[in-house]
């Protein structure tokens, strides 16, 4: 793999990880609820299961989703509850954090690093698309003819990169909106990323292979 090649990549996989999705969706309403700092372990959780896809692929797990009819719809509904779940919790947020008085940044209710990184990995390795785009892209990649967990590696090193920076753009713009838009910012952003989140669900549950 050369360095134009991987260049190549990290400017498709930018476009990818930019557009709005599950993740993207989950990193703009941690920052505007948790504020930056606290939304740091979602931003881990969504490196982490960058990995968890790439390795899946280097595996071969990608094409068994492709080609399995059973694996694909019980990773898909796993998926698409779950969305549906974050979805509906962000629907019947009330909005009721507080502001601090120095740093602008909401306090939010009370959320464990560990639940906070839960919910971004879950929400990405729970979704098959992820894993149907990864083994359609990254094999175009990849030498045949050089050993490959090298260029797996380096590949992954450059998705997680990118969507580290990506995860916390957004998650700066979520935070940015709750300084200055102050308590309602956070109601809205809620609702508007639950809503958006129930959509994806939707749209998962009806998704197909083809």
């Amino acid at each position: 793999m050369t360095i134009a090649t991987l260049l190549v990549f990290a400017l498709v996989a930018l476009v990818a990880i930019a557009t709005p999705g599950p993740t993207v969706l989950l990193a703009l309403a941690n920052g505007s609820r948790y504020g930056m700092r606290r939304s740091l372990p979602g931003m881990l959780g969504a490196v982490a299961s960058d990995l968890v896809l790439v390795g899946a692929v280097a595996l071969g797990l990608g094409a068994l989703l492709a080609a399995s009819e059973f694996w694909f719809s019980v990773v898909k509904w796993l998926g698409a509850a779950y969305l549906a779940w974050l979805g509906l919790r962000l629907l019947r947020s009330q909005g009721g954090l507080d502001i601090a008085a120095a740093g602008g940044a909401a306090s939010g209710p009370l959320a464990t690093p560990r639940s906070i990184f839960a919910r971004s990995f879950l929400v990405a390795v729970t979704n098959p698309k992820g894993y149907l785009f990864c083994s359609a892209l990254l094999p175009q990649f990849i030498d045949s003819g050089a050993p490959q967990w090298p260029q797996y590696a380096a590949i992954a090193a450059v998705f997680a990169s990118l969507d580290f920076a990506v995860m916390l753009a957004y998650a700066l713009i979520g935070a940015r909106a709750v300084k200055l838009l102050r308590r309602r910012a956070v109601l809205w952003l809620d609702r508007c990323c639950g809503g958006a989140l129930l959509a994806l669900a939707g749209s998962l549950a009806i998704y197909k292979r083809t």
